[in-house]
């Protein structure tokens, strides 16, 4: 049987017991570079690129069937939206058009008592306010469903790209960018606007919590009825929000504020702040959302900032690429239908529910003989992974889109109503029934999620495929790589986060003081061992161990849980040597040669600074917090893997 490792790209003058990520994926570093249009390149990379392949053939044989008529049914409308956006001729024509009505409609604005209708008519066309609303399972009741209110209005990454001295030259560069958009569409005295702009975004920003604080699903749930809302932030008109947003009656009676002193700051910010600072700031958060609708000139200035300043990336992604982009937003379940029909065989299905299985009895067993969890947590914990539900390739009811109108040759108004049905969509749940067999994933993704809400581990088909899974090679390796993604999802569901939640997806403490106090622990002691790496990517920046720490116990949980999957699809036979390797050295090479990948330095810095997952590298050598690594390849003290066994961090 094919071992299923790629043993051209390793490097065997590097040994695993120094760098397992080096060892196994050491030649393919020495010969690859990122591609000109991307910010990184990996695993994750290339699996991307293959189906954003299968769905451009997809979509463009959808779009050579589409009639130039008013569109009726999925693949038309597919097929429209794609043709849409691919008619450069019309895009360039028509420049900077489309977007002024909408400008026109920020520059009559006369006074901040009218920003609030303005903010939720254009959060209807997906223009970003000062709070994004979406619609979730409510965290303390998750049998019915409430809108969250979260922290909006910079555009900049984050909060601390507004403060931090390492970041002023992307704060200047993004000033000028300001600017120069703003004077693409002949925004009055736009140099003057940009400052405006800048100074209102930074105090803004004063309030932002940081994603490090955003992780904490407690801090982050305040529920307020419609009166509180109104306490909160009084200077916010939200029956004029709601309004312009065509939000239903009782949309707001019950929301959950995630940043209560974000929406403080805007309601003070509403009397400090004259009504042009706001206008200018509107006006810049429109441009900069419809720029890629736009002709070339915003096209190509959007991407000179936030892809080469702030990612290194050099070079625009083809269009066909950005077009398939736009359909999987806007249509993401109608391409998804056809993707499945072509390329997930049942099989692969079948052959998943038995790893993730497998998974979860290790799991079960696991829980059975943690030491340092006492018998009522550990009752808890069994009762919530017997409620896991996985879910696997794709939907068992595919997402209707009768109700999304696409108007052939009308680019922006159909990215316009695109997200006005979406906005319809979520907002349609209130009040109704949970729907648990909803995914926020299309088949065609490459990625897994776990969903605490609904305790639910979901797996696109996309993703099933080599290195991570391959129902042809030795079970060795998809279990270092796939099965260690399965225990990473359920690994989620009793991370910092995810162990708050209990097995209906309700916010609740069910761990005792001491077995809290035992578990954050050693949470607190994985990130301070993270708090010392850096990736190769950009030497000398150091992981954020706290705002990684959730998907750093996500990668420990699977790798260990993963393992003892692996030894459990074994039973009593002996794991044969294959390509000169044991069956345990496959799984670490199996998961190593998943997180195979290399950034440009600015992008490894933005990640750094915003991602909640360690580097590439990084987790690639996450195994030597395992004993069961360090006994498959015998290291010893010196090596560069070793880690004293007092000082491996082991949570199940």
């Amino acid at each position: 049987m094919r071992s299923g490792i790629e043993t051209s790209a390793m490097d065997t003058a590097v040994r695993p017991q120094d760098d397992l990520f080096a060892h196994v994926n050491g030649l393919w570093l020495k010969s690859s570079s990122v591609p000109e249009d991307r910010g990184r390149w990996g695993t994750f990379d290339v699996l991307r690129e293959r189906a954003e392949e299968h769905v451009r053939t997809i979509v463009e044989q959808v779009a050579a069937d589409t009639p130039t008529a008013p569109t009726e049914g999925d693949a038309a409308k597919v097929g429209a939206l794609y043709s849409d956006f691919m008619d450069e001729a019309t895009v360039e024509r028509l420049g900077a058009g489309p977007v002024l009505p909408d400008l026109d409609r920020v520059t009559a604005l006369r006074d901040t008592s009218g920003l609030p209708r303005l903010l939720g008519e254009l959060a209807r066309d997906g223009v970003d306010g000062v709070v994004v609303p979406f619609v979730n399972t409510d965290d303390r009741d998750p049998d019915r469903y409430v809108v969250y209110l979260e922290q909006a209005g910079l555009g900049l990454p984050d909060e601390s790209y507004c403060r931090e001295p390492h970041f002023e030259e992307q704060r200047t560069a993004y000033r000028a960018h300001v600017a120069r958009m703003l004077a693409l569409v002949a925004w009055p005295g736009a140099e003057a606007a940009a400052d405006r702009v800048m100074d209102l975004e930074t105090r803004i920003a004063a309030e932002h919590w940081s994603k490090v604080a955003n992780r904490d699903p407690v801090k982050t749930y305040t529920l307020l009825d419609r009166a509180g809302l109104a306490e909160l932030a009084p200077a916010l008109d939200w029956d004029a929000w709601l309004e312009g947003v065509q939000a239903p009656p009782g949309t707001l009676n019950q929301v959950v504020v995630r940043q209560p002193d974000h929406l403080r700051n805007v309601d003070r910010l509403l009397g400090e702040v004259g009504v042009q600072a706001w206008r200018d700031w509107l006006a810049w958060h429109l441009v900069h959302r419809h720029a890629p609708y736009l002709s070339s000139v915003f096209v190509e200035e959007n991407f000179a900032f936030y892809g080469r300043t702030l990612s290194g990336i050099p070079q625009l992604r083809d269009r066909w690429k950005r077009g398939v982009a736009l359909v999987e937003g806007a249509l993401g379940e109608a391409v998804g239908r056809l993707y499945v029909e072509r390329h997930f065989p049942p099989y692969a299905k079948e052959r998943m529910v038995e790893l993730v299985d497998n998974v979860v009895e290790a799991f079960r067993r696991s829980f059975h003989e943690v030491p340092w969890m006492s018998d009522a947590t550990r009752a808890e914990a069994l009762a919530k992974l017997e409620l896991f539900t996985p879910k696997v390739g794709y939907p068992d009811t595919w997402r209707d889109y009768s109700a999304l109108e696409v108007v052939p040759g009308d680019l922006l108004g159909n990215v316009k109503r695109a997200t006005a049905f979406e906005v319809d969509r979520d907002l349609a749940k209130l009040g109704g029934p949970v729907d648990r067999g909803e995914w926020f994933m299309t088949p065609q993704t490459v990625n897994a999620y776990y969903n605490p809400g609904m305790n639910e581990i979901v797996f696109p088909a996309a993703i099933l495929q080599p290195p991570f899974f391959d129902p042809d090679v030795d079970d060795a390796v998809n279990y270092g790589g796939i099965g260690a993604v399965i225990g990473h999802e359920i690994g989620h569901g009793f991370d910092d986060s995810g162990s708050q939640f209990d097995g209906r997806g309700e916010l609740r403490d069910w761990w005792t003081g001491s077995d809290r106090e035992a578990f954050q622990e050693r949470a607190d002691a994985l990130a301070a061992q993270f708090d010392t790496l850096e990736t190769r990517d950009a030497p000398g920046k150091k992981v954020n161990g706290s705002l990684t720490v959730g998907e750093n116990i996500g990668d420990l949980g699977g790798l260990t849980i993963g393992h003892a999957a692996y030894r459990i699809s074994l039973g009593d036979q002996e794991a044969p040597v294959i390509d000169g390797l044991t069956g345990d050295q496959r799984f670490f090479v199996g998961w190593a040669q998943v997180w195979r990948g290399v950034s440009r330095p600015a992008e490894a810095e933005r990640l750094l600074a915003v991602d909640p997952h360690s580097p590439v590298d990084v987790r690639a050598n996450a195994p030597r917090n395992l004993t069961e690594f360090h006994e498959a390849f015998d290291t010893a003290e010196g090596d560069g893997m070793w880690l004293a066994p007092e000082q491996r961090v082991r949570i199940f």
